[in-house]
């Protein structure tokens, strides 16, 4: 079975259960509407030893501050602020001192960074490695919300950064190279965090999420729930130096924003996106009225079979 098989296998066993108000699976997060037009965002993430990251590789500060970092890109790509974590923990005996302070340290920090105090959460003892669950609030108006099924056909899409830096950094890692400039950034994510509220204020930014799995993946899930298709072209994919094209669609763990615009407002959106953050935002390709991805190279259709990570 395939990890969204699965998750589709959930989503049939669960539809007869009232939904008690809230938007459930399908997006980066569930989304509770509060009265006077707010609402509460809600999502978790797991980080597992040995799948997600590696001990030796990896220090115990930078894994506190990575393990929150996912959680906030997730809010962040709904155009909500986060407002609270929730953290479980699993220990081995080996980690359960120093190193679980440690990691704290480095949660901290984060936190700090992002006004997100922890607010509760479980620990426990493992006798297999460690295990990272974090729970992320969020809050935003309803309206700013940005879900993945609101893509529309000739949205532009854009990326809110330059992709395949952390894959080449991964690469890095695996290699034994673990003090390169990559291997540093795999390691220490960078939640666009400010970013993604400013676009949930965009009206004319219709879908969005974070890039975690690699674009060739994240964005078929816009493309299924808009029930739209895209045309990427290659030649203006903003790969990070070090990295490569094929890295930079297929990596992953960019956690950058990838969203759509409305063709009309791109221009504007893209000018006053640098003015307020410094950066380029990236138009990479069109949504389309017809389903399927294709990949252009100046213009013309070219047959890949690129897929981003999975996780079975």
């Amino acid at each position: 079975m395939t990890e969204f098989g699965f998750i589709e296998q959930i989503r049939r066993l669960f539809a007869p259960i009232p939904d008690q108000g809230f938007e459930g699976i399908g997006d980066d997060c569930a989304v509770l509407p509060l009265a006077g037009g707010e609402a509460l965002v809600f999502t978790a993430d797991l980080l597992t030893e040995g799948v997600h990251f590696l001990r030796h590789a990896t220090s115990a500060r930078e894994l506190g501050g990575k393990s929150l970092a996912v959680n906030l890109s997730d809010v962040a790509s709904m155009g909500a602020r986060p407002v609270a974590t929730l953290l479980s923990i699993a220990l081995p005996r080996d980690a359960a001192q120093s190193w679980a302070l440690e990691f704290i340290e480095g949660y901290r920090t984060l936190s700090e960074r992002y006004s997100t105090p922890l607010v509760g959460g479980d620990t426990t003892r493992s006798e297999a490695g460690i295990t990272i669950n974090v729970t992320a609030i969020g809050r935003a108006p309803l309206t700013h919300l940005k879900r993945r099924r609101d893509a529309r056909p000739g949205d532009v899409i854009f990326a809110a950064g330059e992709l395949g830096a952390s894959g080449a950094g991964l690469r890095d890692l695996l290699a034994g190279r673990l003090d390169t400039p990559l291997a540093a950034l795999h390691r220490n994510p960078v939640p666009q965090v400010d970013e993604g509220v400013w676009f949930g204020s965009r009206p004319e930014v219709h879908a969005m999420m974070d890039l975690s799995d690699g674009l060739a993946s994240d964005l078929r899930h816009i493309l299924d729930l808009s029930h739209v298709g895209a045309e990427i072209d290659l030649e203006q994919i903003p790969v990070a130096a070090g990295s490569d094209l094929q890295t930079a669609l297929c990596g992953g763990e960019d956690y950058k924003l990838l969203l759509t615009a409305d063709t009309a407002s791109a221009e504007r959106l893209t000018a006053e996106f640098r003015t307020r953050f410094g950066t380029p935002l990236y138009p990479i390709g069109r949504i389309t009225s017809e389903a399927g991805l294709t990949w252009l190279r100046n213009g013309r259709p070219e047959p890949h079979d690129w897929q981003g990570f999975s996780h079975y």
